[in-house]
This record gives structure tokens, sequence and C-alpha cells, in this order.
């Protein structure tokens, strides 16, 4: 079994809440370890807080252009988010790192620090910036997702 959904979300600060609670509210309902849970919603929180501060202005008179799309997708074995900008991307060819003690790119650092995989680019068919993470998922005894 898995469980995946995907969010168009304007780039409003008040977009970032809701994205993370929909994420938690689906691993507590699939029964994934809580510590985890905090940590993919933590690193999706930096995630689309950038998209919101970085990935909008591009857009048409009416601001349509400037949203951010999250895909989420659970399986037995690990959670994989996707946050795709519609802003100008990542300039360059490297993403510019950091770390905690930096004034920007701490949420790029946080990112990293929280998931086990994370890849940053740039959507070559529309421009924009993706971030992409994964964590392998542990489960409460009770899990209905997990493997049996």
């Amino acid at each position: 079994m898995s469980i995946w959904w995907s969010l168009h979300l304007r780039c409003e600060a008040a977009s970032v809440p809701l994205a993370r609670r929909l994420l938690l509210g689906t691993m507590e309902t699939a029964g994934v370890d809580p510590d985890i849970s905090y940590d993919l919603s933590l690193a999706l929180s930096e995630a689309c807080a950038n998209a919101v501060e970085h990935g909008g202005g591009r857009g048409a008179p009416d601001g349509a252009a400037d949203a951010y799309r999250v895909t989420a997708y659970l399986d037995d074995h690990r959670c994989r988010i996707e946050v795709t900008d519609s802003g100008p991307g990542f300039p360059g060819v490297e993403v510019p790192r950091s770390d905690a003690a930096d004034e920007h790119g701490r949420g790029l650092f946080l990112i990293e620090e929280l998931a086990d995989h994370v890849s940053f680019g740039n959507d070559p068919g529309r421009g924009g910036a993706v971030v992409s993470f994964d964590k392998i998922l542990k489960w409460t005894e009770s899990a209905p997702l997990a493997a049996v």
C-alpha cells in the first residue's frame, strides 16, 4: 500500500503550515514514527519557505505563476517529497551551500541534515527550483502501511 498527494500552493507564507500539517496528518494516519514525521515535516517547511521566498516573481499580472507544488509519496519503505517552484531556479551549476551559522541558506543545510537523500536542481521544462528529499521510514507498532 502507498499514499501520495500533490498540492499546488500560492507563494504565500500561510501555505507553509498548510503543507506541513497535511504531511504530519498523513504520516500520523499511516503510523509513521513521530520522530521521522517531525524530521520530514521540518524539512518540508524549510523547502516550502524557500519556495515562498525565492520561487515567485516571474508570474503573470494576476499572480497565477507565483505558485509552487509539493508532492509527497509514502510507501512501506520511505517517504519522498518534492517541492518545485515557479521562480528563476538555482543560479549556475552549483547550489549554494552554507552551514547553520550563515544568515542565508540554513534551510538547505537543515534539509540535508534531516533527510537521508537530497537533490537540488532546476526544472528543465519550466524553470524554477526543484528540491527533492527522502527518508527511510520507521513505523509504530500498529502502523497500517508497515511492511508485514
